[in-house]
């Protein structure tokens, strides 16, 4: 039978990516919610307040299920990964815990006012209230991401006598350079995830000829946002990102950019096979010397390959990781091809009436998905054999206590709850889309 730690691993892993296809919306949606919210205060438009609400629904359910997906996560620290725990407890714990006590809470209260609150407070609270949701939101991000960062790149430790870590500086732990390229291009995707989202909405809408005023602004808003954070996501924040990797953990980088040998003058790998028995690239589509560039602005600057590095060392699925990658890119170009071409035909005065470009928008909502996991693929796979990078191996962190039955049990368990969950938020969701948004009165100007 495979290890306990096989099948730890994949219970993180499943868990930890099914939990955040909730939260990335949420995160995105905080951001829009307080733009809707601004444009009702500005303008005393109650059209915008009913958009606001209407999104700030689908929040909620988010939130809900972001909550009671994540919960276990942090609970397979001590079940699964307990000598983890104990190694690096005294670092995690403390932003774990101001993740908890400050963001959790700050977010749920005032996104209480938002769903409760809607005749008792005015449009001034109303404002505040997604100003502190928006909050909330983003600091519960910067608090895991700064979680996660440290694992990437361990700063601001000290070693105790008998081996394990605590924090010496919090401000250095939350001020990890590691973070800053971590957080903005993690954040720029939620803003992507929840743009296509409200665009595709807005065009089911108009495509089935429902709530057209309200479809109107779902689309405006959705792509002109999704159009800026899909290119602040390729650049500055994920060329920021990679080049960070090429810094730190070079073996990581080689290992996605399919790069097995030291190369002067390396090129940038478009399309190609990993083949691991060969150590090369089959059918292999590249730019010449563009990756030398890219990443240290020098035409012939030497990018270091696998081969200077120990076997031992290499992440532990290699093809996994360069494909990850790829689809990334890949998709994370196809996504700001739509938004621009959405942008375009918007500029025009064009973007309602064009059905196929409706139905491109509403069939590209997995998309921004898809790219986000398989970002997170390529940061988690891309960092073995490490949990803690260079100081803590992967091999060194589980429980030795759970054994491979208990965690195969464990994890056929969750596939599946989650299943059910699964299938719960998007009838859910579909229910909340069919009745649309609330109200019927439409102002002049956005009929």
């Amino acid at each position: 039978m495979p290890s306990a730690m096989l099948y730890d691993r994949l219970q993180f892993a499943f868990t930890c990516t099914f939990h955040y296809l909730f939260p990335q919306l949420t995160m995105g949606l905080a951001l829009l919610l307080l733009y809707l919210r601004s444009r009702a205060l500005i303008t005393g438009d109650d059209h915008y307040h009913q958009v606001a609400r209407f999104w700030t629904k689908v929040f909620a359910l988010s939130f809900a299920f972001g909550v009671v997906t994540g919960i276990p996560l942090e609970f397979q620290f001590g079940t699964n990964w307990a000598k983890f725990s104990n190694f690096a407890g005294g670092v995690i714990g403390h932003v774990l815990a101001m993740e908890g006590m400050f963001a959790f809470f700050l977010e749920s209260s005032f996104l209480g006012i938002l769903l409760f609150g809607d005749k008792r407070f005015g449009q001034r609270m109303q404002w505040f209230a997604a100003l502190m949701l928006f909050l909330g939101s983003w600091l519960s991000g910067y608090f895991i991401l700064a979680t996660n960062a440290w694992m990437q790149h361990p700063v601001a430790y000290s070693v105790a006598p008998d081996g394990r870590l605590f924090v010496d500086s919090l401000s250095g732990l939350l001020t990890n350079p590691w973070l800053l390229w971590q957080y903005t291009h993690n954040m720029t995707a939620a803003v992507v995830t929840a743009s296509f989202v409200m665009a595709a909405v807005g065009a089911f809408y108009l495509l089935s000829g429902q709530h057209a005023a309200h479809a109107r602004t779902f689309l405006r808003t959705g792509v002109v946002a999704g159009a800026i954070a899909a290119v602040l996501m390729g650049f500055p924040t994920g060329h920021g990102n990679a080049r960070q990797v090429f810094e730190h953990q070079p073996i990581k980088g080689a290992a996605f950019e399919g790069l097995f040998k030291t190369e002067r003058g390396a090129g940038l790998l478009l399309i190609g096979q990993p083949n691991i028995e060969t150590m090369t690239i089959d059918n292999p589509l590249i730019v010449p010397d563009a990756l030398s560039v890219v990443v240290y602005d020098e035409l012939y600057a030497e990018v270091k390959g696998l081969d200077a590095f120990p076997r031992e060392d290499w992440p532990d699925n290699l093809p996994l990781l360069y494909y990850s990658y790829h689809v990334m890119v890949g998709l994370g170009t196809i996504l700001v091809s739509v938004m621009g071409l959405a942008s375009l035909w918007l500029w025009r005065g064009r973007l309602f009436t064009a059905q196929w470009l409706l139905w491109l928008l509403m069939l590209s909502a997995p998309f921004p998905y898809i790219a986000t996991t398989a970002g997170w693929m390529t940061a988690e796979i891309g960092r073995q054999p490490w949990l803690v990078y260079g100081l803590l191996r992967t091999a060194d962190g589980a429980s030795p206590l759970v054994h491979s039955g208990n965690a195969l049990f464990t994890l056929l368990g969750f596939l599946g709850l989650y299943l059910v969950l699964g299938l719960l938020f998007l009838f859910l969701m579909g229910e909340t889309i069919r009745h649309g948004p609330s109200g019927h009165s439409v102002s002049p100007e956005h009929a």
